[in-house]
């Protein structure tokens, strides 16, 4: 079912312990509708670029089945871009430039076509502009799923809180959990934040798995223990890509369905992680995905004597 997707469409620089990369393609729409194109290919995208944004990795969406009918392409001018050092641990970063550019005066205008999309995932941007996105739908979606992170708590609180009210699902980080909630347990925050809208939250947390709550229901997913972790960047937007990219595929929002989502979501983090950039979400194919989700399924697979 279609699938429309929002948010960046970017630059990134980034170090970690394993090396550097300069001005390597990034931003959250493109690791969502990347990791979604391996489950849907009826994905609407939404974003803005420069004139100087690659005609190579366009076509490579367009390939991946990605509608670029709202990519908006500013003539001119130049792509988001941002720059980032990991720490040792890869836990933490430090953000050395942010170069909103084009996304200054982003403000979306949605095609006729993408209107009555089934399922709506708003990445990480401006409460401002996922409102506006949402008020755009001629009919509620299915689903919408939001993504969001403390600099908008830190600075626009009372918008994003418009925002929560109107979705399904929130996904965010732990620190983030408990910065929006005002509680330091997890299982109280997730109650704190469901009277704020959201039926489903979910907790990710890192190279510690994902928590999926709704109501008095929980669900735990680990996180893959991989050798190594060569670029952490957009794992959580490749987590959320398939996860409604999974959603979108079976067309069942019921909390066991979201189990498996949550499963397939981490296992696509999982790859993200292994090279720059976008390039392992670039390699892979049905049998790899379905591979590495049976991992998954191993280490929570157990019975009891």
């Amino acid at each position: 079912m279609s699938l429309l997707t929002v948010g960046t469409v970017a630059f990134d620089s980034i170090e970690t312990p394993y090396g550097k990369a300069d001005r390597v393609v990034g931003g959250a729409c493109t690791y969502i509708s990347l990791a979604a194109s391996y489950f849907t290919n009826d994905i609407n995208l939404v974003s803005v670029v420069g004139d100087d944004f690659p005609d190579s990795e366009l076509k490579y969406m367009k390939k991946r089945g990605i509608n670029l009918d709202g990519l908006d392409i500013k003539e001119g001018e130049k792509s988001f871009f941002w720059a980032g050092k990991y720490h040792d641990n890869m836990n933490k970063r430090d953000t050395l430039a942010t170069e909103l550019n084009v996304l200054a005066d982003f403000n979306p205008k949605l095609p006729a076509s993408y209107k009555n999309s089934k399922y709506l995932m708003l990445g990480n941007l401006t409460p401002e502009i996922q409102m506006k996105v949402i008020k755009q739908m001629k009919k509620r979606p299915k689903l919408i799923v939001l993504d969001t992170m403390n600099f908008w708590m830190d600075i626009a609180m009372p918008a994003l809180k418009k925002v929560i009210k109107k979705v399904d699902v929130l996904t965010i980080n732990d620190e983030e959990a408990r910065q929006l909630s005002g509680e330091y347990s997890l299982v109280k925050a997730a109650k704190v934040i469901h009277k704020m809208g959201p039926k489903y939250l979910i907790i990710k947390k890192g190279e510690h798995g994902a928590l999926l709550f709704q109501g008095e229901k929980m669900f735990y997913a680990p996180a893959l223990p991989l050798a190594e972790v060569f670029d952490p960047t957009g794992a959580g937007d490749t987590f959320a890509g398939g996860f409604i990219g999974y959603i979108a595929k079976t067309g069942n929002t019921s909390f066991e369905n979201m189990k498996r989502a949550v499963i397939y979501g981490s296992a696509m983090a999982s790859f993200c992680v292994e090279e720059f950039s976008i390039g392992k979400l670039k390699k892979l194919n049905a049998r790899t995905i379905n591979s590495r989700v049976k991992k998954f399924s191993s280490l929570v697979n157990f019975k009891l004597d």
